[in-house]
């Protein structure tokens, strides 16, 4: 570098000044190495004075040069049309006839004769003079000055020719100008001092706004972020984490275990992911199967049932779970079969799969955030109570909850908080005490209740990091960029 440096000082005692464009070419060098040099003797003093320049030209596109070389899209139409004529729809299938026809037509080199019932394209000049590869050419030589505006204009609408803008500096001899670059010192050091000689040294600028480089590494996403912020909140309460890696799951899981009838509209195809291989299982717990099939059939445990025709074959249909309570159904059976029951709190965080319209709010697949609390005599005071701790640590208190209906669990309430953003309340998540139909046929206790809230892990991630549209969160949209700089999440606990 600092031979090249030298050149360039040497180039400007042959001038008043020079750019850096032109020494690129004198030296036959990439024009950043240029640069490069130039920040070299910058950083050794005031030896060169340096004015930013700005370089505006037009140059040929990938299709602009293939024009150049072989001719205009119109013209190799024309080219290709026989004497005789031929049919339009041969015309339509030559390479590039779209635009090709057309402009041919309109600088009248050809016509279409319809006279015997067929579209027949024509000559309508013995020759042609292929204006645009000329032009192009002429670009291609750096002599655009030869055109007129509206041919230029013509071939940028159609993205033959593009601009190009280019920065350079142009150089002048400053105050301190030699043909030899000093040395600089990048370091004092203990001799320097003693001796006194630093003071007929030079030393090299500290750059103190410089930034250090950034390390390489993995980047986490804002979804993982506030995850790993919701799943400490369970810790901290006691709650101990279901594995949920079985995305495939049966209907009877998934529905059935649920107290969910066979006809319910969330077991259509159009509402979820049905599996076609291996389509069905037929692996079940047999007496507790035959337990479910009777409470949805005829009933029991108090319950009068949905008086059904309950069939297996609906049962084995294998899906993408549409919820992870599929995963709390498999845990409280479980923990039914344990020899003395135990009071248990779980959660889950995981994704589901949902065959939903796509838009700014819903997507096929998200994740689930989900609380369960298996105890003696638990009420609606206990829901109310644990949920209330669960968002107070998420720092949202301003709760209220709205009566709802869900198959699997009596009472059910909406959960509602109120946003001071957006200055209303808005839904936020979904809970109840699951039914006794659930319940008492695997194996529970009587005197057993099971309390549970769910809610998204992608609209608070969206309220916290300010994203109005879920696809730029999730999905082909989603910025790397924003994954790398988004603070970790916060919550004002």
């Amino acid at each position: 570098m600092s031979d090249l440096s030298e050149k360039i000082l040497g180039e400007l005692t042959k001038t008043d000044s020079i750019d850096t464009l032109e020494l690129s070419k004198t030296f036959g060098q990439d024009h950043q190495k240029i640069v490069g040099a130039l920040k070299s003797i910058e950083a050794h003093g005031n030896l060169l004075v340096v004015e930013p320049q700005t370089h505006k030209y037009f140059e040929l596109t990938a299709e602009g040069k293939l024009i150049a070389e072989n001719g205009s899209h119109e013209a190799l139409i024309y080219q290709a049309i026989p004497e005789n004529g031929m049919l339009q729809v041969k015309v339509n299938k030559l390479p590039n006839s779209k635009i090709g026809f057309s402009k041919a037509l309109a600088a009248g080199w050809i016509h279409l004769d319809k006279s015997t019932g067929q579209a027949i394209v024509k000559k309508k000049v013995q020759s042609i003079e292929d204006k645009v590869q000329t032009n192009l050419l002429l670009i291609a030589d750096g002599e655009i000055s030869k055109l007129n505006d509206k041919d230029k204009q013509e071939y940028k609408k159609r993205k033959l020719i593009q601009e190009v803008t280019i920065k350079s500096f142009l150089l002048k001899k400053g105050p301190e100008f030699s043909l030899v670059l000093p040395k600089l010192e990048t370091d004092l050091t203990a001799d320097m001092i003693a001796s006194g000689n630093w003071k007929n040294l030079k030393f090299k600028e500290y750059n103190f706004e410089a930034l250090g480089a950034p390390p390489d590494s993995g980047f986490l996403h804002p979804l993982l972020k506030v995850r790993a912020e919701f799943r400490q909140i369970f810790l901290e309460m006691g709650f101990t984490e279901m594995p949920t890696n079985n995305f495939v799951e049966n209907s009877f899981w998934n529905f059935d275990a649920l107290f969910q009838p066979q006809q319910h509209p969330a077991r259509d195809a159009h509402d979820t992911f049905f599996i076609s291989e291996p389509k069905i299982s037929t692996d079940f717990p047999s007496e507790y199967l035959e337990r479910v099939k009777t409470v949805h059939s005829i009933g029991g445990y108090g319950s009068i049932g949905y008086r059904y025709n309950w069939k297996i074959e609906e049962a084995q249909k294998n899906l993408l779970r549409t919820h992870t309570t599929a995963v709390s159904a498999r845990m409280l059976y479980k923990l039914a079969q344990e020899k003395e029951f135990k009071p248990t709190k779980l959660f889950s965080i995981d994704r589901v799969f949902r065959n939903e319209t796509l838009d700014a709010t819903h997507l096929a697949e998200f994740h689930q955030v989900e609380g369960v609390i298996a105890d003696y005599n638990l009420n609606l005071g206990n829901l109310i109570g644990i949920i209330s701790e669960f968002f107070k640590k998420l720092n949202i208190t301003q709760l209220e909850f709205k009566p709802a209906y869900n198959p699997y669990t009596e009472p059910s309430m909406e959960i509602f908080c109120f946003h001071p953003g957006l200055k209303k309340w808005i839904e936020i998540g979904n809970s109840g005490i699951f039914r006794p139909e659930m319940l008492l046929p695997m194996g529970l206790p009587e005197d057993v209740n099971v309390i549970a809230w769910g809610l998204s892990l992608e609209r608070p991630t969206m309220i916290k990091y300010g994203f109005n549209n879920i696809r730029d969160l999730v999905g082909p949209r989603v910025d790397l960029e924003m994954v790398q700089k988004n603070p970790l999440c916060r919550l004002d606990k």
